[in-house]
């Protein structure tokens, strides 16, 4: 990565409301062409983490550059690289969906007219609609679509998904998939679905009581925490297993489902031939691993 630079470079960012710490000295990298999740409950940050990559928060403490402008700075230039959709977003009501396409079309010399056009199509949306009498699903659909039409370097995600339908979240899928193949584009989502995000992400970032506690390669963190059947062919299996670093063990008798941390797999396989036992290893879903790393930082 050393000749790669990060588009977001965050350096000790400590956030107070009130004087109540929503970031503790948060250090941050991103860097382009990746698909990054970032997780955590509810009140850990995330959504005030993302506001000041973009300049609407500004850090009690530390400092946030993107795209090599400080965030609180950042300009046209810089703002045009960037497509947002938040969770709470608030679109004009008296407008109709074509109206509001045009009004937010006209401040990007870049918008795609085509990808605009695609995506009405997709999503459904009818021009002539009053955004104020769209359905929940509709208004995100014409929230990611603005977001998107200026093919933005970097797109922030804050639970985009959650209105939509299972049809709708996975035409999103779909898309998400699609932009990421043009070069250099990066593309960072915060959800609770997490048997979404984990079919597109590369990159997971977890975030509790406003510090990170994760940040690795989706890879990484699935060869690091596994999942191993155990299934005697002697009927019965040892009282105690010859194990390293298990995290949880479901058994009976003759069968037994751990979970490993850091399992050397020759190791493991040496272990279930030494206990006449067959072996069958599965990657974790990322749920089990987030669930995993928000226990181990309890």
């Amino acid at each position: 990565m050393s000749d790669i630079k990060p588009i977001v470079e965050i350096r000790g960012i400590t956030k107070e409301f009130n004087e109540k710490k929503a970031l503790d000295n948060v250090d941050l990298d991103i860097y382009p062409g990746r698909i990054i999740g970032l997780l955590g409950p509810n009140g850990s940050g995330k959504s005030t983490l993302i506001r000041h990559m973009i300049g609407l928060y500004l850090p009690t403490k530390g400092n946030c550059v993107t795209f090599g402008c400080d965030a609180a700075k950042l300009g046209p230039k810089e703002l045009s690289r960037i497509g947002y959709v938040h969770q709470e977003g608030e679109l004009l009501d008296w407008m109709t969906t074509g109206q509001l396409i045009r009004y937010v079309s006209a401040y990007y010399p870049n918008w795609s007219k085509e990808l605009e056009e695609r995506y009405v199509r997709d999503f459904e949306l009818g021009l002539d609609d009053r955004i104020g009498a769209l359905s929940p699903g509709q208004r995100q659909k014409l929230a990611i679509l603005l977001a998107i039409g200026h093919n933005p370097d970097l797109l922030i995600l804050d639970e985009p998904a959650s209105a939509l339908d299972p049809i709708a979240r996975a035409q999103f899928l779909d898309l998400l998939l699609k932009i990421i193949q043009q070069e250099g584009k990066t593309i960072l989502i915060s959800s609770h679905i997490l048997s979404d995000v984990e079919k597109i992400i590369d990159h997971v970032i977890i975030m509790r009581s406003g510090r990170i506690i994760s940040d690795h390669t989706f890879d990484d963190l699935r060869e690091r925490y596994m999942r191993v059947r155990l299934t005697s062919l002697n009927k019965s299996l040892p009282e105690k297993l010859p194990f390293d670093r298990v995290l949880s063990c479901q058994r009976n008798n003759g069968l037994a489902v751990m979970t490993l941390e850091e399992p050397c797999i020759e190791t493991v396989k040496s272990q279930a031939e030494t206990l006449n036992c067959t072996l069958v290893v599965h990657p974790l879903p990322l749920e089990d691993i987030y669930k995993i790393v928000m226990n181990q930082n309890a």
